[in-house]
């Protein structure tokens, strides 16, 4: 597009909604994720000759939560458009996600009209309001020239420190003025640094430790990153757990990954999380789920060093001993150079934990076949069994996507994390993630496998988004767990209030069918002995054919989780 004009063959002066998409570009955005509107369609007449692809979504909530799994794909904040009222309101889930799980994200709102706000206006509500407590800043184009100042001040706080999400609000009568002739340069962010009087206290802390342990997560990674951390880690056979759904930092048969921290982690991790005299948390820190609710490792005479970028550290909980300001790139870099020499033989107590995760990451040997695992009613299928044959077929570099519920223990259990980046989740909890997540790492890594793994409840939020996956070519396969309930709700229901189940039965439809409708391929599987031909099936859906793939697995929901 020409700086000079808003439209081709026009010599209207650049209006503040085409600045705003020119300003995306220079940012290096190629695609936003949308459910258009009247309120912004001065934007939305900017894309249409832009080369920013536009994904069209058929729910906020779905184009919002795919532009949070782009931020944490890629480490570049994720770009989603929405209408006012009702639109926002859909998109507020997504925003909630980004900033527990400091994601880079930035979020444009279409408004009423300037002069319309606080008159009960159609749709009008006060985005300050709405959303200051949920993301880094929201900020309000009042004056058109400043657009692209707009967009380069929330790309720098997306991005900055602990990232999060940045709520920009576009009066409709304000993106159709002039803007500035000259677009904002691109904020620089800084990755911090670590001084060498912080490596030496590193250091005299590692050498002076009989059981250290390496924690990993939080914001901020990249491949490389993680391939020094990995490379630490081995040289001096020192154990890294993994945070809560962030367990693709260090990799799945790495003989220094001892599992995950949170819900279905291992006791035995949990206790050296409290036995370690030296913890090192790189990326994060030790929030709500990774200590149990608070109680691992609050003693004040822990020994705790945080590397991160956060100079609030947000989350933090229990003692700390030092803080490093750095990103896990910066971090890293040092660290990897860092001299143990003289430091304690750690072998035994790495090896042991590692054990412990390998066994509890090994599929059971019969898992393929369905034998030794609990009887199942007739006409279902065991979890494990399909599991046990993507595992069998999955590329090293698969991307797993998944959301909440039950369903996610298979994923996050048995499923290889090899590369990073290589789960997506959702480290609040929320709902309706597992198809949206899949959709936008599939547009940005078409050359990788992505497979979401679903339940009942939780794919009905947002599978409709795969009409827009059919639309725009995403190819990824859906493994749908069907147990006709809520079952994360039910199982602490039998904890509290056993065998009075109220509010969390379901009756689902035909997933498969519903797949198929949407030009999808679906099947679904009932038995043990039909696994390996759905997946088969599927695979070849989404390599061969291009096209997204549900398997509907229906299971016995009286049977245990693994």
């Amino acid at each position: 597009m020409s700086p000079a004009s808003a439209r081709p063959g026009t010599d209207r002066a650049r209006t503040a909604g085409h600045a705003i998409v020119e300003s995306l570009a220079l940012h290096g955005v190629r695609r936003v994720f949308a459910v258009p509107g009247e309120s912004y369609l001065d934007v939305l007449d900017g894309l249409h000759d832009s080369d920013i692809t536009t994904v069209v979504c058929r729910h906020e909530g779905g184009a919002t939560y795919m532009a949070e799994a782009h931020g944490k794909l890629t480490g570049e904040p994720g770009v989603a458009m929405v209408t006012r009222g009702p639109g926002a309101a859909n998109a507020y889930v997504a925003v909630h996600a980004a900033w527990q799980d400091a994601t880079p994200l930035v979020l444009f709102v279409g408004l009423i009209p300037s002069d319309h706000r606080d008159r009960e206006a159609f749709q009008d509500f006060d985005p300050r309001a709405w959303f200051g407590t949920q993301a880094k800043r929201v900020l309000l184009l009042d004056r058109p020239e400043r657009a692209s100042e707009l967009v380069a001040e929330a790309f720098f706080a997306a991005r900055s420190g602990r990232p999060g999400p940045v709520v920009v609000g576009l009066p409709e009568d304000i993106i159709t003025r002039p803007a500035s002739p000259e677009l904002h340069p691109v904020v620089p962010v800084t990755d911090g640094g670590v001084a060498p009087a912080e490596l030496d206290a590193l250091r005299d802390l590692f050498v002076r430790a009989e059981r250290p342990l390496i924690l990993a997560g939080g914001p901020r990674w990249t491949p490389r990153a993680a391939a020094r951390l990995t490379a630490f880690a081995e040289r001096h056979r020192i154990p890294v757990a993994q945070d809560w759904r962030a367990s693709d930092r260090v990799p799945f048969d790495s003989p220094v990954n001892t599992g995950q921290l949170g819900y279905g982690r291992l006791d035995s991790l949990a206790r050296r999380v409290e036995e370690a005299d030296l913890l090192l948390c790189v990326g994060g820190v030790l929030t709500d789920v990774p200590s149990d609710g608070y109680t691992l490792r609050q003693s004040p005479s822990s020994t705790t060093v945080v590397a991160n970028i956060d100079a609030t550290l947000r989350g933090r909980s229990g003692a700390l001993t030092r803080q490093i300001l750095a990103a896990p790139d910066t971090f890293t870099e040092a660290l990897v150079g860092l001299d143990l020499t003289g430091h304690p033989d750690w072998t035994r107590w790495t090896a042991e934990a590692r054990e412990e995760q390998a066994r509890h990451a090994a599929l059971p040997a019969a898992a393929r076949t369905g034998a030794g695992l609990p009887a199942t009613a007739p006409g279902t299928a065991h979890m494990t069994s399909v599991i046990a044959e993507l595992v069998e077929r999955l590329p090293d570099d698969a991307v797993h996507t998944f959301g909440a519920g039950n369903h996610c223990i298979w994923a996050q259990r048995y499923l290889p994390t090899r590369v990073f980046p290589s789960q997506l989740s959702m480290r609040n909890g929320s709902m309706g993630y597992s198809v949206p997540a899949a959709l936008a790492a599939s547009l940005e890594s078409p050359g990788r496998l992505t497979v979401a793994i679903a339940g009942d409840g939780e794919f009905l939020m947002n599978g409709q988004e795969i009409a827009t996956a059919v639309q725009y070519g995403a190819a990824f396969l859906v493994i749908l767990m069907d147990n006709r309930q809520y079952g994360t709700i039910r199982e602490h229901q039998e904890r509290h209030y056993p065998g009075r189940i109220s509010g969390t039965q379901l009756a689902n439809p035909d997933f498969a069918a519903y797949a198929r409708a949407f030009g999808a391929h679906g099947e679904t599987v009932t038995a043990d002995d039909q696994a390996a031909g759905a997946v088969e099936r599927a695979l070849k859906a989404v390599t061969d054919e291009r096209r997204p793939a549900v398997i509907h697995v229906v299971v016995d929901q009286n049977i245990p989780l693994p």
